[in-house]
């Protein structure tokens, strides 16, 4: 998703276009803020990008200033391209917390009950209470570490015997990950891992109308039903027969007594919540590490080095060895700007008429944060597009791009301190155990891979070619060694 699809756009606009003639001619409080003319009727409709759209939102920005505003059919759709505005909506987030109705990628294909769409209220702070119960924190997410190191050792392991899967293990540790916190499954159970987390079909921006999109959204609709209901069944199954570990599911279940047919509900949302959003967005960093690795191999050898003075070559490195790697704890905070895993966010909807930073915006605006535009500006972080952990290290860092990449207001992302941790940790064992260098072509000329990601809410870099492999026969041991 780009944020909305052609369908979206349509329906909010017909519904929007008596709104905005109003807004127009009542004598407002503040400016609107700029942006490009529109034709009549259909505004900027025929403007807004289907690909990549936070690189035309990045040129209208240097055109226009930090926030700008567009309409399509009529609805008002703010964009910010400054850090700065956004912490003026993250200190208003009451007013700008809530999710526009989104007909095709949300209502006609159950989305809308997920804790990404869920309208902002009473039900969105149970699933965002229930939740950081259990991943909100560090004593939380410490409770997961040992989870964390097995399925980060089970992901060497697959990558030694088959180095050219990459994806396919990258989506199995997230997966493993993400269902055995949440269920209690593990990988024992594969029909609920590869291809089975997020259906993101509904949340791109290639989705046309006319073309049977009934019937798509029904099959869409019934894949979701099928992720809120098969996993929370077979917990109630493992706890049924006394075989079921700790979970999100099963602690809620055992500690919340008799539950309403709506707690139940709720439970299963926001579960399905977390199997959802926690896995892509990881294994977009993730693989994006890899691509950093092959374009700044000095980058790669630094961190080695530190791994080898810290930890040595007898062990792989742990969470009790993360605060004793400050390079390599700048590598992750890297990848958290140099890869925007979701360069536009969701958007948010205003509750209310507001003012922000001098301009208008009118209830029921939709606002569109570009974050990949903050995490790539030149006047924090120079040179923005080298891969470059040295930024934050020494007597003068630069910014923390931890407080623009997670997002903002009430919808900042509720797993940012699991994805952390196991960004963390596949980094350093990575690095630990494993050369990542280019690929060759069939003249054993080196492929050098470009940095380019692929449309969608959520972005990953392009395909690419590498080459692992162990650093030596002693990590190669290493990496075998089954954990206990």
């Amino acid at each position: 998703m780009t944020g909305l699809n052609y369908l979206d756009y349509t329906l909010l606009g017909a519904g929007m276009y008596v709104l905005n003639s109003y807004v127009k001619q009542r004598k407002l409080p503040a400016p609107l803020p700029p942006g490009p003319r529109g034709l009549p009727v259909i505004g900027n409709a025929a403007d807004m990008p289907t690909q990549k759209d936070w690189l035309t939102y990045a040129k209208w920005g240097r055109e226009y200033g930090g926030i700008m505003s567009v309409n399509a059919m009529g609805q008002p759709i703010i964009i910010v391209n400054s850090v700065d505005v956004m912490q003026e909506l993250d200190k208003k987030g009451a007013l700008y917390s809530d999710r526009p109705r989104l007909e095709m990628g949300g209502e006609l294909v159950g989305y809308s009950e997920t804790l990404v769409l869920i309208p902002y209220g009473e039900r969105f702070r149970v699933y965002r209470k229930n939740i950081a119960k259990y991943i909100g924190g560090a004593a939380q997410i410490k409770e997961l570490h040992p989870l964390i190191e097995s399925s980060t050792r089970k992901f060497l392991q697959r990558t030694l015997a088959s180095p050219d899967d990459l994806m396919i293990h990258l989506r199995k540790l997230q997966g493993n990950i993400i269902l055995k916190l949440t269920y209690g499954i593990d990988g024992r159970y594969p029909r609920f891992l590869l291809g089975r987390l997020f259906p993101r079909a509904p949340l791109t921006p290639e989705w046309l109308p006319g073309m049977g999109f009934m019937e798509t959204a029904r099959r869409w609709a019934g894949d979701t039903l099928e992720m809120v209901e098969a996993p929370y069944k077979f917990t109630l199954r493992q706890m049924e027969t006394g075989t079921a570990s700790k979970s999100y599911v099963s602690t809620i279940l055992e500690d919340g007594g008799s539950l309403s047919a709506d707690e139940i509900r709720d439970l299963k949302f926001s579960a399905s919540s977390l199997y959802g959003g926690g896995a892509d967005t990881t294994v977009s960093a993730e693989y994006a590490f890899h691509l950093a690795m092959v374009l700044f191999p000095e980058v790669q050898r630094k961190a080695q080095a530190e791994i080898d003075a810290v930890i040595g070559n007898d062990r792989l490195p742990t969470f009790q060895d993360i605060p004793n790697l400050p390079y390599v704890g700048a590598i992750v905070t890297e990848i958290l700007r140099w890869n925007s895993v979701a360069p536009t966010g969701v958007p948010h909807r205003a509750t209310e008429d507001g003012i922000v930073a001098g301009y208008f915006i009118p209830k029921d605006a939709i606002i569109m944060c570009n974050l990949w535009n903050m995490l790539h500006d030149e006047s924090i972080w120079p040179e923005p597009f080298k891969f470059s952990p040295e930024r934050y290290l020494g007597a003068n860092p630069q910014r923390n791009p931890r407080d623009i990449c997670f997002g903002y207001g009430r919808r900042i992302c509720p797993g940012m301190y699991l994805a952390e941790a196991a960004l963390s940790m596949t980094i350093a064992m990575t690095l630990a155990a494993f050369n990542i260098t280019n690929a060759m072509d069939s003249n054993g000329v080196p492929i050098v891979p470009k940095h380019e990601n692929t449309s969608g809410t959520i972005s990953y870099p392009e395909p690419f070619k590498c080459t692992i492999k162990p650093r030596s026969e002693k990590a190669a041991a290493l990496v075998s060694e089954e954990y206990h």
